[in-house]
């Protein structure tokens, strides 16, 4: 094995024995406090939002999402009741409520604005189960 030559600083390169990135005319090495400065770049989502108004007891849907990206529910009006947020994996013949280590989750009894999915599996769809006792519900699920 040929011994390279030692490279002397400031060099037009970074040597191929660390993984760096220039910063100004210097290198940073990558490390636990210098991490790689990347992010993950999305366009705009191309789901259809699922927006409405429900002034009765109804099953809203589908919703289908665009994989690896947070699905957010907005809830707004003068209503009272319950919305249960549902996903189906066999095209809405079977419905099942969201749940985090067995609990429901995403089940709103009051208005709301928050990310209550993020989905990873081709062919999920999402519902909105609502059971109103009174007013109007202004809902949209949407990326």
């Amino acid at each position: 094995m040929t011994d390279l030559p030692p490279s002397l600083a400031p060099a037009a390169y970074i040597p191929f024995t660390a993984l760096a990135w220039p910063s100004g005319e210097d290198s940073v090495a990558v490390g636990p406090d210098t991490p790689l400065p990347v992010t993950a770049a999305f366009g705009a989502a191309v789901s259809t939002p699922l927006a409405g108004t429900a002034s009765s007891s109804m099953i809203v849907g589908p919703f289908t999402p665009d994989l690896g990206r947070p699905i957010w529910l907005t809830l707004s009006g003068s209503w009272s009741g319950r919305v249960q947020v549902k996903r189906s994996v066999d095209g809405g013949t079977t419905k099942l409520a969201l749940t985090a280590a067995g609990i429901n989750w995403g089940k709103f009894t009051t208005n709301a604005c928050e990310p209550v999915a993020e989905e990873s599996q081709q062919g999920a769809t999402y519902y909105l189960d609502v059971v109103l006792a009174s007013g109007s519900l202004d809902y949209e699920v949407a990326q």
